[in-house]
């Protein structure tokens, strides 16, 4: 590449002395009869040829010619005028100094005229060179698109215009860009590097479908939820890909802004407004306390993790059964955080006197159970490794953390704990049942967060479909009418904080979770956004209900009300009363059935009264 330039730089230097020549050229003709042109320009030659040279070497001493002019910005541009300038003084100031000498031919003001007039005509050649080189090139470029992805750019800001030079300057990305869209009237038929503001939003489709658009780019450095979603929407309706170029991200990097660009996720279409938390309240919760995250390699524990490692606990201790993430997860931490106490055990929720053991080791003051199983199809198939785990292996955390003098204890639960369909949510709203008994005889403030789908967990339904299209489908669906709430793992854990910042005892903590989302429009959605058209490219094919699936999932039952807390999204549902003996008693009921093979179902409906065996809906 190095060779390359100087090869090309080397005629631009060539380019240069000639631009000299020629200016002085034109002066001799202007100043001059045409018929003693050549002898007017005979008395300049030596002045040209030492301004010739001091334009060449101030040039040089800039690192002039050691620009990619094809390429050159308003810096390059700045540094080839004042080298220019530097190189027309100093001819000047030759001139003055060689009074006498063969420079001073002509006559002094003469002399001083014809060479700043020179002087001004040069720069001009040289700059005008310059800016020739880089027109052909574009010139060419533009008979050379073939082959080249024809791109949309949404956005016509300062994101848009670094994407811009990044494609112009890179030779090696195969784009070319078609235009622009950006919702400001007074952009409308502007020119940014050449690339024409074609109009708004509500364009887009008329455009990509006029200017035959292969991709469409989302560059904004700042948007509001609502109308990525929306202008998501309206691109995904194309037919064309979609990608996204991260704001904060691609106006920090030095390099290549395609770099950090990815593709579309759900999380972009959900509409939801980034959480505001309390900070300082979370911090005076967390802070130099010793906090136990049981089921901490998993996509809700880990996240945990990440988010009370950053308000400084005295230690965190993750526990998990599963080896390979929980080290993954110790790792990462221990990279970001070299002086943070972790601790990472590996032990099982069901082992008693292991958990003693770990109790007694380190008295943690807050303790968050998010270990469980919780795939609902495989419980269903399952259900005494459901109760083991999820009841006895929260009802093990939590005696421990009333036996060990825990400050807090937090579970969480999940919306299908609601008038339940399945094992999996049946077990769960028992662990609920646990937590809401335990505080009324122990001094832990016992309390359980309730919400529904995090998107990008382990087992979740958008990386299933993400492999589906990734393999060219059919993408699968279990029913037409299926729908779900859904919010994002970093979104749950930071709610989680807040809601256990709240927490006096007793309570279950309801987050929102906003609109939810019709799983059918989620997969065409998905497919479309790949570039792909549904029912064509992409097959969608309905599977039937799996064992224990709802239809629709509710995140309240209807006897536990509702009151707010000082958080928007973060709701309080009603403790119902149950006493430690019944507690016992359904606890008895349970262990008897796993023990001895006995009818788990059954005994789920003797001791969950609003477990509901599901009716499985034909499609």
């Amino acid at each position: 590449m190095k060779k390359n330039l100087r090869f090309r730089n080397r005629y631009l230097f060539i380019a240069d002395i000639i631009s000299v020549a020629l200016a002085y050229a034109a002066v001799a003709l202007i100043v001059n009869p045409l018929y003693d042109a050549w002898g007017a320009f005979e008395k300049y030659l030596m002045i040209m040829i030492i301004t010739a040279a001091l334009y060449c070497l101030s040039m040089m001493a800039l690192g002039i010619y050691n620009t990619e002019w094809v390429y050159a910005g308003a810096s390059e541009y700045i540094r080839l005028f004042g080298a220019c300038i530097i190189a027309g003084v100093l001819s000047a100031v030759i001139l003055l100094v060689g009074r006498g000498s063969v420079l001073s031919a002509g006559g002094e003001p003469i002399r001083l005229k014809v060479n700043g007039a020179a002087n001004i005509a040069a720069v001009t050649l040289i700059c005008f060179t310059r800016f020739l080189v880089r027109f052909i090139h574009k010139l060419l470029l533009g008979y050379d698109s073939g082959g080249k992805k024809r791109l949309l750019i949404i956005g016509a800001g300062r994101l848009a215009v670094l994407l811009l030079r990044d494609i112009y300057d890179n030779k090696s990305l195969h784009y070319s860009v078609v235009g622009l869209v950006d919702d400001d009237p007074a952009k409308k038929n502007m020119r940014i590097y050449g690339a024409k503001v074609l109009g708004n939003r509500h364009d887009i489709e008329n455009i990509c479908e006029n200017a035959r658009v292969d991709e469409i780019i989302l560059a904004i450095y700042t948007i509001s939820p609502s109308d990525k979603a929306e202008i998501l929407n309206i691109c995904g309706n194309t037919g064309k890909k979609v990608k996204i170029l991260s704001g904060v991200e691609a106006m920090l990097t030095g390099g290549n802004r395609l770099a950090e660009m990815r593709e579309v996720e759900i999380e972009d279409l959900l509409e939801r407004e980034p959480v505001v938390l309390d900070n300082e309240m979370i911090e005076n919760d967390i802070c130099g306390k010793c906090v136990l995250v049981t089921g901490g390699g998993g996509s809700i524990g880990s996240e945990l993790c990440r988010q009370i490692i950053k308000y400084r606990p005295k230690r965190l201790i993750v526990l998990d059964i599963y080896e390979n993430t929980t080290y993954d997860l110790e790792n990462e931490l221990k990279e970001k955080y070299p002086g943070q106490e972790i601790d990472v055990v590996i032990a099982s929720v069901r082992d008693k006197q292991r958990l003693n053991e770990i109790f007694e080791k380190y008295h943690p003051d807050l303790v968050f159970h998010a270990a469980a199983h919780k795939h609902v199809p495989l419980m269903e198939f399952s259900p005494s490794e459901a109760i083991k785990n999820n009841v006895f292996g929260t009802y093990n955390v939590a005696t421990c953390a009333h036996e060990h003098g825990a400050k807090r204890f937090v579970m969480i639960s999940t919306d299908k704990a609601v008038n339940p369909t399945n094992i999996m949510g049946a077990s769960k709203r028992l662990c609920e049942m646990i937590v809401q008994t335990m505080q009324k005889t122990s001094k832990t403030e016992f309390v359980a967060v309730r919400f529904g789908n995090v998107l990008g967990s382990n087992g979740s339904v958008v990386p299933r479909f993400k492999k589906q299209i990734a393999e060219g489908g059919p993408v699968t669906v279990t029913h037409p009418e299926i729908t779900r709430y859904f919010m994002t793992i970093p979104e749950a854990a930071q709610l989680v904080l807040q809601a256990a910042a709240y927490a006096r005892g007793g309570e279950i903590f309801i987050l929102d979770m906003g609109k939810p989302v019709k799983i059918y429009n989620l997969a065409r959605k998905l497919i479309s956004l790949s570039g792909l058209k549904p029912d064509e490219d992409i097959k969608i094919k309905f599977t039937g209900l799996r064992p224990g699936e709802k239809l629709y999932e509710e995140l309240l039952m209807g006897e536990e009300g509702l009151t707010k807390t000082a958080h928007s999204k973060i709701f309080v549902g009603q403790p119902l009363e149950l006493s430690p003996d019944e507690l016992a008693e359904k606890l008895n009921i349970l262990r008897d059935a796993v023990n001895n093979g006995g009818d788990i179902a059954e005994a789920v409906r003797l001791t969950v009264p609003t477990y509901i065996k599901p009716q499985v809906s034909e499609v």
